[in-house]
C-alpha cells in the first residue's frame, strides 16, 4: 500500500463528502477509492468513516487522523517542493578529488565555472595522485583514470585517455624514430616512480606486451618528467593528456601509436544512494558536459 496515496484518498474523501466526488478529484476510478480506503482502514486496525447508502462521515478516530494526514501530506508536499528548488539552485558543500595534473587542467576549471553558475554552492577540491577512498574519507565525488572495481561506487564515464610514448623531435633525430616498442631497451627512457619504472605496457597485434626499459633519470612527480623529456633526456611513458600541450607546441612528438595499449575510462564516481543528493546529481550532470567537448 502507497501510504501518502492512501492519505491523499482519505483527506480527498473527507473534503469531498463522497467516495464518488473524492474519484473524481483524483482521477481515478471509484473502486479504486474503495480499495484504497478499505486498505488504509486495515493498516491502521480503525474505522475512518460511516457509512450509508445515502451518506458518509467522519469517525471519532477519522478526525483525529484528518488532521495528522493533513500535516504529513504538507510536509511531504514542503520537502518535494524544497528538493525541486535545491535540483534548480542547489546549496550546500560538494567535497570533489581528483589526479593532481588532471585535476589542474581540467577538473579546476570545471569547478570554478560550476561555482560561478551556481553561486549557493560551496567546493572543497583534493588533488591526489593515490587511490581515495570516498567512504571513509568523506568525499562526495571523485574523478578516477580507471576502471572502478569498488561495487560500492557508481561511475559515469566521461571520456577515455591514452597512454601513450613521446621523445623530442631533437632526440628522434639523433636517436631515431622506433617502429616497435622493442626497440625501447636499447634507448634512454626517463622513468616515473612507481608508474613507470617497471615495463611498459603496449599491445602488438591484439596481444599485450611487456618491455623492460631503462634510463638514468626518475622523478616521483609527472611535470618535470615531461619537461626532461621536452629538453631531449629520451622516451617517456605518459598520459595523453600530459603531454598535449607540449606536443601542440611541437616540443614533444607522440611515437608508436599503433602499439598503444586500450584507452582508460576516465569516470565521474559517487556512492550507491537511492536519493542522491540535488547537489551531487547537478554536479554529476555539469562535468558530464563539461568533458562531453573535451579530447583526451
Amino acid at each position: 500500500m502507497d501510504r501518502l496515496k492512501a492519505m491523499q484518498t482519505f483527506v480527498q474523501i473527507a473534503d469531498q463528502g463522497s467516495l464518488t466526488k473524492a474519484a473524481d478529484v483524483l482521477d481515478s476510478s471509484l473502486p479504486a477509492v474503495v480499495r484504497s480506503l478499505a486498505a488504509l482502514e486495515a493498516h491502521l486496525g480503525v474505522r475512518l468513516f460511516h457509512r450509508t447508502t445515502r451518506r458518509i462521515s467522519l469517525t471519532t478516530e477519522g478526525r483525529s487522523y484528518l488532521q495528522s494526514a493533513r500535516e504529513v501530506l504538507a510536509a511531504a508536499d514542503a520537502a518535494d517542493r524544497a528538493l525541486r528548488l535545491d535540483a534548480a539552485e542547489p546549496t550546500g558543500r560538494l567535497t570533489v578529488t581528483a589526479p593532481v595534473l588532471f585535476g589542474h587542467m581540467y577538473v579546476s576549471p570545471a569547478i570554478v565555472r560550476f561555482l560561478q553558475r551556481y553561486d549557493k554552492m560551496r567546493c572543497s577540491v583534493l588533488l591526489h595522485d593515490r587511490p581515495v577512498n570516498l567512504l571513509e574519507e568523506g568525499v562526495d565525488v571523485g574523478i578516477r583514470i580507471s576502471a572502478l572495481e569498488d561495487s560500492s561506487l557508481v561511475a559515469q564515464q566521461l571520456g577515455s585517455i591514452r597512454r601513450v610514448v613521446v621523445a623530442s623531435p631533437e632526440y628522434l633525430r639523433s636517436h631515431g624514430r622506433p617502429g616497435h616498442p622493442s626497440e625501447l631497451m636499447r634507448a634512454n627512457c626517463v622513468r616515473i616512480y612507481p608508474t613507470t619504472v617497471g615495463p611498459w605496457r603496449f599491445r602488438d597485434r591484439g596481444r599485450p606486451l611487456s618491455v623492460a626499459v631503462q634510463g638514468n633519470l626518475e622523478f616521483n612527480h609527472i611535470a618535470p618528467a615531461v619537461e626532461s623529456c621536452a629538453a631531449g633526456m629520451g622516451f617517456g611513458n605518459f598520459f595523453s593528456y600530459q603531454v598535449l600541450p607540449l606536443v601542440a607546441q611541437k616540443r614533444l612528438e607522440i611515437v608508436l601509436e599503433e602499439f598503444e595499449p586500450p584507452p582508460r575510462p576516465v569516470s565521474v564516481i559517487y556512492p550507491h544512494a537511492r536519493l542522491l543528493p540535488a547537489r551531487t546529481r547537478v554536479f554529476v550532470e555539469w562535468m558530464k558536459q563539461e568533458f562531453a567537448g573535451i579530447r583526451l
